[in-house]
């Protein structure tokens, strides 16, 4: 008995690689600092490099602490589910393979998240800053909530505040508690980009008790050419970002959401993604993509009509639905200008 508490793991760190072998150790590296009190699973999906050797590498070295999962190649939501198929720890956190997690930042969230297991009070959601590492930039722009939410303190989403554009909770500021992911039978679709929206957006009404750490957590690399966040690499990938949208809108009705906090939270999230799909329907210039962004407002107003009123006539929806090609232009412009403000890319 002894020895299985001391090998019980507070935090699941999932890994999802693919094709990593250049800049992975840096994350796993990153994470070794939690020693015994951590699991690291370094998802291999279906690399083509030295990922899998790098992985077994680790996991000989750390056998109580990294575990090599190597499966078929299925995407990154595909190698999250696997990650969290193979989580004990009480908790489960993300990391992309390309980012890092701040050493000091992570003893004081073991330290937390201790307190919650050991006083067996558990909480569903821990959320913490992070940091974008964007190549080239002196100034590091960092996301933090402490106008937003209670710190040190569980609370619920009743008490959180007003959200800015640029502070909604991603998969980069998000801990979430294992059993409550499995228990809500999270799944994200296979060989599809931009799920990690999914991720962030469907345990929401599950979760029923959040903590805020004020501590630069995460560091989220931006700034490889490949990135799926790169605007040119998104448009792109446009029936994707349709795609999860799409599956987002479908999710939930949204009246049904107890919580008037969570409710005009999720409408607020779910506005950020039609807006994302529309100006990358408007700056892709193809007349086909227009159609498609006009089928998606369509989809919307079907499905939740309540909803839609709300996003289609808000500020971002107005500024999306702008007629004719001088419409489109004036889109186009505010987003750019909304970009350089908030900084996302």
């Amino acid at each position: 008995m002894i020895q299985e508490e001391r090998y019980m793991k507070y935090i699941s760190f999932a890994i999802p690689c693919y094709n990593s072998e250049a800049y992975m150790e840096k994350a796993i590296n990153s994470i070794l600092v939690g020693g015994e009190d951590v699991e690291i699973i370094v998802v291999n999906d279906g690399s083509k490099d030295g990922t899998q050797k790098i992985a077994e590498r680790y996991q000989e070295k750390y056998p109580t602490i990294v575990k090599a999962v190597e499966k078929e190649n299925g995407g990154h939501g595909d190698a999250v589910n696997c990650g969290l198929a193979h989580a004990t720890g009480k908790y489960f956190k993300v990391v992309d393979s390309d980012d890092w997690v701040d050493k000091e930042a992570l003893k004081k969230i073991l330290d937390a998240v201790k307190g919650f297991v050991d006083a067996d009070s558990p909480v569903d959601m821990v959320i913490s800053n992070y940091v974008y590492e964007k190549v080239g930039m002196k100034h590091k722009k960092v996301i933090r909530y402490d106008n937003v939410l209670p710190q040190n303190q569980v609370f619920r989403w009743d008490d959180i505040g007003r959200f800015r554009l640029d502070q909604y909770i991603l998969m980069h500021s998000v801990i979430y508690r294992t059993e409550m992911l499995k228990l809500c039978q999270l799944e994200l679709p296979k060989h599809t980009f931009y799920v990690d929206n999914i991720y962030v957006y469907y345990p929401l009404p599950h979760v029923r008790t959040l903590y805020y750490l004020n501590v630069d957590f995460y560091r989220y690399f931006i700034g490889r050419e490949d990135q799926s966040v790169n605007e040119k690499v998104m448009i792109g990938r446009i029936d994707q970002q349709l795609f999860v949208t799409k599956r987002m809108i479908e999710m939930y009705e949204l009246r049904m959401i107890t919580s008037k906090k969570l409710r005009k939270y999720m409408i607020n999230y779910l506005a950020i993604m039609m807006t994302v799909s529309s100006i990358l329907c408007i700056r892709s210039k193809k007349q086909e993509n227009l159609v498609k962004k006009k089928e998606l407002w369509a989809y919307l107003k079907k499905k939740d009509y309540k909803t839609y009123v709300k996003i289609r006539y808000g500020i971002l929806g107005q500024t999306m639905n702008l007629p004719g090609r001088s419409g489109r232009k004036v889109s186009s412009l505010a987003y750019s200008v909304a970009r350089r403000l908030i900084g996302f890319n």
